[in-house]
């Protein structure tokens, strides 16, 4: 047992021997293979780092609708290897294979290899071995890896590659609800940045108003890597809140500043009490609260209002000329699309201040006289004229009223 041992110690060490080992032979073994290895590894290390070096690129990110500079470059323009193509590859969202695309020959003419793009521009110098494109208008279709490839004689190619990002503004908007009044929570209004990517960050600033009301946010995120963001705004519909001010604030890595879009909350109501008051010697006015602002109509309840004797001017009623043609019942309707209300108003008109005074003056004169009339008879004088004067006195009184002109002595105003 102990000979085979030592038979084997000693074919070990001859083989160590013949490899050039000089210590032990289990780790001379292990260098005997390792060196080589070494050595491939740096090569291959040395020869990706030459391509990495010798061509400049760079990552891109641009806004989708704007223009891009996809940058390439050969570094080392003093080597004595001739420059025989450029040639440009691609990998998008819309074709996920590696193709030749544009290729450009000392002429400088790029030619597209698989149909033509109007959008790409060759804006660099063969001669100065600088290969840049510009791709404009840019598309989320176009997002992806973009390769420039460098052909070079005798020496063979240098490439680099060139990632594309494309972000995408969100279309933002606030959306009112239209809330009616009451006292159950109802949704006050949406706020949606849609289609945006990455996706959009959407908050609501609701100031002191932060205890009676809340908000949710949900997120939609579509095949073509855009995302949807909706915020919603939640509350009690009371008169309080009712055109208070808050803000829905987009913000994301795509935006140079947030977005801010003002808010004013609002309660729809239909009027409420409708009051008709007179606001100057011949004009009225109809007033009732509502939400949205309430539309107003006169009318009369007897006949048609007559444009020769008032005038209507939204709200306001104004009668032009004061005369018994304008005596009857007069009705305001306010309304909007959540209700209606009305009152109405009662117009009589009657004569003038000095038509009054000069009936008044009459109504003495005859008083006076029937008094002298009366003392006569007592003593039995002018009695048998008595009667005529009476009589002429009461037919006298009645003529003068006939004369009196009509004036205005009642308004009344009523809800309906």
């Amino acid at each position: 047992m102990g000979s085979c041992s030592q038979e084997k110690e000693k074919q070990m060490v001859d083989l160590f021997a013949f490899s050039g080992a000089v210590i032990s032979g289990k780790i001379e073994m292990g260098r005997f293979f390792l060196a080589p290895c070494l050595v491939l590894l740096a090569v291959l290390l040395l020869g990706s780092g030459a391509d990495a070096q010798q061509v400049i690129g760079g990552s891109v990110t641009v806004v989708q609708g704007d223009t891009a500079v996809l940058p390439c470059k050969l570094r080392l323009t003093d080597t004595t290897e001739d420059l025989t193509q450029i040639t440009w590859q691609k990998r998008t969202r819309e074709k996920p294979s590696n193709d030749n695309f544009i290729t450009v020959g000392p002429s400088q003419e790029p030619r597209f290899v698989s149909g033509r793009d109007d959008r790409f521009k060759y804006i660099g110098n063969f001669n100065d071995k600088n290969g840049t494109l510009q791709l404009s208008n840019v598309a989320l279709k176009d997002e992806g890896s973009y390769t420039c490839i460098f052909t070079l004689f005798p020496g063979g190619t240098k490439k680099t590659e060139i990632p594309l990002k494309v972000t995408v503004p969100p279309f933002t908007n606030v959306k009112d609800n239209l809330p009616t009044l009451g006292t159950e929570e109802v949704l006050f209004a949406t706020c949606t940045a849609a289609g945006s990517r990455p996706p959009a960050e959407v908050r609501w600033l609701t100031g002191d108003l932060e205890k009676k009301v809340r908000t949710t946010t949900n997120s939609i995120q579509y095949d073509n890597g855009t995302t949807t963001t909706v915020s919603s705004l939640f509350g009690v519909p009371t008169s309080e809140i009712n055109g208070r001010q808050v803000q829905c604030v987009i913000s994301g890595d795509f935006l140079t500043k947030e977005i801010s879009l003002p808010f004013t909350i609002q309660v729809y109501f239909s009027p409420t009490e409708v009051n008709i008051t007179l606001i100057s010697e011949d004009t009225f006015e109809c007033v009732a609260a509502a939400n949205p602002r309430a539309k107003y109509n006169w009318s009369r309840s007897d006949q048609p209002l007559l444009e020769s004797a008032v005038k209507v001017d939204g709200a306001k009623l104004q009668l032009l000329s004061l005369t018994s043609g304008l005596n009857g019942l007069y009705r305001c309707e306010a309304s909007n699309a959540h209700g209606s209300k009305h009152s109405q108003l009662y117009v009589h008109v009657a004569g003038t201040c000095s038509a009054a005074w000069t009936f008044f003056g009459l109504l003495v004169s005859v008083n006076a006289i029937g008094a002298a009339v009366w003392c006569f008879s007592k003593s039995g004088y002018f009695k048998k004229r008595h009667h005529l004067v009476s009589k002429d006195s009461k037919n006298g009184t009645n003529s003068q009223r006939e004369i009196l002109r009509e004036k205005l002595t009642a308004v009344e105003s009523r809800n309906g």
